[in-house]
């Protein structure tokens, strides 16, 4: 019987404790979230586009003929809001509700940051800033199937530098995708290389490789059509697309990469931790480009996977081929794949962060780990697309989580 009676308190004591910890992660849930603010002079505006293609077939359309469209999200140096001004949400309610319903309420509710009450910096629909008559152009790719604005403090951040900043999302291989008029299109099942494995998930990464390189290429077309007759006039005349840059995370860092081989617009690119893919590996490339990778130190050679010894070699043979004066590769000390990058340090459950932080997933505070992305994306392209002077790229005392690979 005693055994019994202990086993009962038992039960109730890990419910009472299920239930206060449910009770704090919705309490965090719920609370206000403020991005890291832009650490540049300029204002920052956001505006979207929708780009449509019915001469070119998406390649990773179930339906084949299926005609191209991509959502365009464009942060750019704006003019000082006014009080009258919208701040803009950092996600849509429309876009909120679609990735609920594809995600799950525990995800969404319990595991994030309610996207309700994140705020961000951006203004939305501003006038483009006119301290300048025109402003270079960089072009962001986010990881695999994750969403642009995952991505906002680095486009803010970026955009505050004097950059217009243009991500996008595109159906079918984006998690989700929430047009204009309604219209949800989700990932499908048959892009989503988390199903797969071995040999079969690398020659969907080299699919999603080449389509989303197109992509960028229709993305600077359009770019360059909106530059010449914006009919909202915003962006009349106002994008400097002879000073292009390429960046992005993951499977989007390879991206850039394979795209500056591809196309000679890029003037410069940055692949944030991805592994290379596709003719990039054999050919190289001949604009300036960084390698800003996180720490795989505490990982032995028996451990280590071959997939990230690959992907080290490969990246060293392209570094090694470029000259000294236009190649950087530099590695964040306790960086985390998952967290130097996009917003996902700033939006999980602060009781999450604080196990991943205990049990030694998490090394390096999220916030510092993208202010230090954030710093290094902007001065590498203020380096190699603006011109200012190179010694802004040495190392700085500021930054000791910095180590530069040689």
């Amino acid at each position: 019987m005693r055994v019994i009676k202990t086993l009962v308190v038992a039960a109730l004591f890990a419910v009472v404790a299920i239930a206060v910890l449910l009770g704090l992660m919705w309490l965090e849930h719920k609370r206000e979230t403020l991005l890291p603010a832009p650490s540049g002079p300029f204002a920052v505006g956001r505006t979207m586009y929708v780009w449509s293609d019915p001469v070119h077939p998406d390649p990773m359309a179930p339906q084949p003929g299926t005609k191209r469209e991509l959502l365009a999200w464009i942060w750019y140096p704006a003019a000082p809001r006014q009080p009258s001004q919208t701040v803009d949400d950092y996600l849509p309610a429309p876009w909120r509700t679609a990735l609920e319903r594809q995600t799950g309420a525990l995800l969404t509710q319990l595991l994030t940051r309610d996207l309700s009450r994140v705020r961000t910096h951006s203004t939305r629909d501003a006038e483009v800033s006119p301290q300048q008559r025109s402003y270079p152009v960089v072009l962001m790719r986010a990881g695999l199937a994750a969403l642009t604005t995952d991505y906002t403090t680095l486009a803010e951040d970026l955009a505050s530098h004097g950059y217009v900043v243009v991500g996008f999302d595109a159906p079918y291989r984006s998690f989700v995708v929430v047009f204009p008029d309604g219209k949800v299109i989700a990932r499908a099942p048959q892009n989503n290389a988390d199903l797969l494995d071995g040999p079969q998930k690398e020659q969907l990464a080299n699919k999603l490789l080449q389509a989303w390189s197109a992509d960028m290429g229709f993305a600077l077309d359009h770019l360059e059509q909106l530059n010449a007759s914006d009919p909202s006039g915003r962006f009349l005349g106002r994008l400097d697309m002879q000073r292009i840059g390429v960046f992005g995370h993951s499977l989007g860092g390879a991206t850039a990469l394979q795209f500056c081989h591809d196309d000679s617009r890029c003037k410069a690119g940055i692949d944030v931790d991805g592994a290379p893919l596709g003719s990039v590996v054999a050919d190289g490339v001949t604009q300036p480009f960084m390698f800003l990778l996180s720490d795989h130190k505490g990982e032995s050679d028996a451990d280590e996977p071959e997939a990230i010894r690959q992907a080290g070699a490969n990246i060293h043979s392209i570094y090694d081929r470029l000259p000294s004066d236009r190649r950087l590769m530099i590695r964040i000390r306790g960086a985390n794949h998952y967290m130097f990058s996009g917003d996902g340090a700033m939006l999980k459950s602060p009781l999450v962060m604080r196990v991943l932080r205990t049990v030694g997933a998490v090394r390096l505070d999220g916030r510092r780990q993208v202010a230090l992305t954030a710093h290094y994306i902007s001065t590498f392209f203020d380096v190699y697309v603006k011109g200012v002077p190179a010694s802004q790229l040495k190392s700085q005392p500021e930054y000791p989580e910095i180590e530069y690979v040689h």
